[in-house]
């Protein structure tokens, strides 16, 4: 066995240790980046999923426990009104439970406890009505408990850490903790009021109420920015609330027995501060996620960026520096070397590759996320900015899966049953950027092998993105010929064309793509070239019958079968279809400024290993 030169070790040995710094600089960028991003979508989900409907159960069970204590306190049976509070009750608790057992793991293991503590809590909801309608007043004191533990649910994974949008959502809640202390206060004089009399002990309880929804309401407004301070003070200059301060200061300095207010003007007061102050709340927080949004976008393309720009410009330097290496040490490596420094290189190799599938399962996650969010929101212009967020993890989703692929490791999204090649295809060109300049002939009688669904997904949307350097002005066509052994998949640009030379020199590219790496200006032919190695695939490139350039995929007979004419052209239904793969993932779905092009589907669900993306790469 030859011994390398000591210098060969020397260089070697460096380049692998740079090579574990890169990556661990990366990766540690991609994990802050990746955490912030992931931390604004899961919020925003949050406030949709769980914060709306907790917020329609506390509102709920305020009035319950007003007119409840009104009925204790009267003496009366319960009345028609309680009986519709109750049974609004009940709607917000099946919505919250609904929320709450379909939570798309958004919820942290504390948010899900006490998530879990307020749905038993509201279990005993039977128990505590009829202590209430037993006649005993302690009945209150479990309503407050129950919205105590409510606004429980609002714990620090709302609030993204320290920023300008956790710091308003944190004076939000308070806000809305500020109006449970009216409430509270509407409560006790709601009951005082129906009895006829203010107690001493009534007035005291009073006093302490008013204070501390006062100070509770300042210290909330402290925390919101200038606009929404300055709307605050309008309201409570309006009538809606000082009518409300007047009838406190009043009751506060009546004494005891004393009438200050009757019980239909207290209600009409209470209600329009509590109403004023309610739409408040509300108003603050759309106002807040709109501000949010260009935020949130942000940190989600910087995300991308970092994860797979900083992803390819590190593998990059790496091809680049070992080329040079070997250039400079001026032979190949030795057939056999000793065990240090290819065990080094082998640990960089595998350490590159685990954390490029860890990626991977971030960027499902996401995607997932994201098509829950979208299907959630009804706002036309987040819903374009949401697919578009979509598209852009789509399209990063394919640089990390191609650099698995080409590192010789297996993606995590893969299949086993046959795909219809239309729909490989289509999730071809929802990985390109300008997809809208692409058109997909509609009928595609053949089905791809599973274990080639992705390797062909990415051949062709390199051969797609490659055909759109074309003129703006023009079209990409992508159709699929019949051939005596398999198919062919054609994707022809209107393009000025290739010289002969240069037709020539990347059909010699495409058949023998160079150990060394890609030379310039050919990536996405040299990619194109592994790619089609690594499913069995030929790719050449010929003269358009119409000018431009025609890309060619030959696929065997032993990756294509012959499919249905039903089966072999797309329905108008076709994007309302959602099967999972492998991994529980599915082919991309492009941004769009109008209706969304056609999801493109996977026809086998059924075969799902048990093990997870995140499992399968531990």
């Amino acid at each position: 066995m030859s011994r390398p030169r000591t210098g060969d070790h020397g260089m070697r040995t460096r380049l692998a240790a740079l090579a574990v710094v890169l990556i661990t600089l990366w990766s540690y960028a991609a994990y802050l980046t990746g955490r912030d991003a992931a931390d604004l979508l899961r919020v925003r989900a949050l406030a949709q999923t769980l914060g709306q409907p907790t917020d329609r159960l506390i509102l709920e069970l305020q009035v319950e426990r007003r007119l409840t204590a009104r009925t204790v306190a009267g003496g009366g049976r319960a009345g028609s009104a309680l009986a519709g509070a109750r049974d609004g009750t009940d709607r917000a608790v099946a919505g919250l439970r609904a929320s709450v057992a379909d939570d798309l793991g958004l919820l942290t293991a504390g948010g899900r406890e006490r998530a879990d503590e307020l749905i038993r809590q509201l279990g005993g909801l039977a128990g505590l009505r009829a202590v209430a309608d037993a006649g005993r007043a302690d009945a209150v004191a479990g309503y407050d408990r129950l919205i105590d533990t409510a606004f429980t649910v609002y714990g620090p994974e709302w609030s993204v850490r320290d920023s300008e949008s956790a710091a308003e959502t944190r004076a939000i809640v308070a806000l809305a903790r500020a109006r449970e202390l009216l409430a509270r206060e509407d409560t006790l004089l709601t009951a005082a009021l129906a009895g006829d009399r203010i107690t001493a002990d009534d007035r005291r309880r009073l006093a302490e109420l008013v204070a501390n929804h006062r100070y509770a309401r300042g210290v909330a407004v402290a925390g919101l920015p200038a606009v929404d301070r300055n709307s605050y003070q309008a309201l409570v200059d309006g009538t809606r609330f000082t009518g409300l301060l007047s009838l406190e200061d009043a009751l506060l300095r009546a004494e005891d027995g004393q009438p200050v207010v009757t019980e239909e003007d207290w209600r009409a007061t209470a209600d329009a501060a509590l109403t004023g102050l309610h739409e408040f709340v509300r108003a603050t927080a759309r106002d807040s996620a709109e501000r949010a949004t260009p935020d949130a976008v942000l940190v989600v393309v910087r995300t991308g960026a970092v994860l797979g720009l900083g992803l390819i410009t590190v593998l990059a330097l790496l091809l680049t520096w070992t080329g040079t290496v070997r250039r400079l040490i001026g032979r190949p490596d030795p057939p056999a070397l000793p065990a240090g420094p290819d065990l080094t290189e082998h640990a960089t190799r595998e350490l590159f590759l685990r954390l490029t599938q860890r990626n991977q399962v971030l960027l499902r996650d996401q995607l997932t996320l994201l098509d829950a969010m979208e299907r959630r929101e009804s706002s036309a212009a987040e819903t374009g900015d949401l697919f578009q967020l979509d598209h852009l993890a789509a399209r990063l989703r394919r640089n990390v899966e191609k650099l698995i692929i080409l590192g010789g490791a297996t993606p995590a999204r893969r299949w086993r049953r046959p795909v219809p090649l239309l729909e490989v295809a289509r999730g071809a060109m929802a990985e390109v950027a300008d997809y809208q300049r692409v058109l997909v002939a509609p009928h595609w009688p053949w089905s791809l092998a599973g274990p080639a669904v992705t390797p062909v997904v990415h051949l062709l949307a390199e051969l797609i993105e490659n055909a759109l350097r074309s003129p703006a002005d023009t079209t990409v066509r992508v159709a699929g010929e019949p051939e005596a052994e398999g198919c062919a998949i054609v994707v022809t640009d209107d393009g000025p064309g290739l010289s002969v030379t240069d037709l020539a020199e990347a059909n010699e590219l495409l058949a023998d793509p160079p150990a060394t790496g890609p030379p310039v200006g050919r990536a996405g032919l040299h990619a194109a070239a592994l790619l089609a190695a690594r499913c069995g695939a030929q790719v050449s490139l010929r003269s358009g019958s119409r000018g431009g350039t025609a890309a060619v995929v030959l696929l065997p007979a032993g990756l294509v079968t012959p499919i249905a004419p039903q089966q072999a052209t797309a329905g108008p239904h076709l994007a309302s279809i959602r099967e999972s793969g492998e991994h529980g993932d599915e082919l991309p779905v492009p941004a769009h400024s109008g209706p969304p092009p056609p999801r493109p589907d996977i026809a086998d669900p059924t075969q799902m290993p048990t093990t997870t993306a995140a499992e399968d790469h531990r």
